[in-house]
């Protein structure tokens, strides 16, 4: 969509749909305008219906801090362009769009509720998921919460992120022979997108990966989500720096700034 020729049947009714999807730029990158309930319908079709034999269909997310960083390094644009949908986890970016483009985003489209969005659709209707990431302890956390909370949900496994040499392409092997729908894939920016980039080829036999950021940290406990009226006016990044100031300050105070004047300077 983005940055590379269609991955499935250009004529199939999943691809019209995706080709279909409006588009507008925030802060530079092209996002979808659809909301979560759309996105959820929309991932599950695409991944349901891509041609197995060929990469995996790559669906991301975006927010302040990744316009911040595309902006300032080629690299990680890049990254996000070659998205064959990219999709609004930033409230900012919703209010933005109210204001400086021509089609304004319905609503965010937050990875932490899209998965349940999603995963309530799956039950019903038999598809697959994977969820690759994150820590060894945090990884069988979340598995396990997914499998209490959606007992009808194929959930065909789960492995934690830090793989490498061998052990990353057996990893690999055996997550293709499954053949999950879905891969939820939570490593963190820029890391999910460079294995998209890196190992997406791997997996042809995947429908669609997902990058997922914290995700997982989410779905096991681990980090409770900010009050809904934080979430509604665009300061759930204040209260993640209040749970984890060391590693998060530094990282908002250089980022939102920029995000802001790019925001207001590339949108349309």
């Amino acid at each position: 969509m983005h940055g590379h020729a269609p991955l499935f049947d250009l004529h199939s009714p999943a691809a019209a749909r995706l080709a279909a999807v409006p588009t507008v730029t925030i802060g530079g990158l092209p996002i979808a305008v659809v909301d979560r309930a759309e996105a959820a319908e929309i991932m599950l079709d695409a991944a349901a219906n891509h041609a197995r034999g060929d990469r995996p269909l790559y669906f991301t997310s975006a927010n302040g801090e990744v316009i911040a960083r595309a902006n300032a390094d080629p690299e990680i644009d890049a990254l996000f362009r070659s998205a064959d949908q990219i999709v609004a986890d930033g409230q900012p970016m919703v209010i933005a769009s109210r204001w400086l483009t021509q089609c304004r985003l319905p609503e965010r489209v937050a990875t932490t509720d899209l998965f349940h969005d999603v995963a309530r659709r799956a039950e019903a209707s038999g598809r697959t998921f994977y969820m690759l990431g994150a820590n060894p302890d945090e990884n069988a956390q979340a598995a396990s919460a997914v499998r209490a909370a959606y007992p009808r949900l194929r959930l065909v496994g789960n492995c934690h992120g830090y793989l490498a040499g061998i052990e990353l392409d057996d990893k690999l092997a055996e997550i293709d022979r499954l053949a999950p729908d879905i891969l939820w894939l939570a490593m963190g920016v820029p890391r999910e997108q460079l294995f998209v980039r890196d190992h997406a080829a791997k997996l042809s036999n995947v429908g669609l990966i997902k990058t997922s950021g914290g995700l997982f940290n989410f779905l096991s406990g681990t980090n409770p989500r900010a009050p809904g009226w934080m979430q509604r006016i665009g300061i759930e990044w204040a209260f993640r720096v209040l749970l984890e100031p060391r590693r998060l300050a530094w990282r908002y105070l250089t980022t939102n700034p920029t995000a802001m004047y790019l925001m207001l300077t590339r949108s349309h």
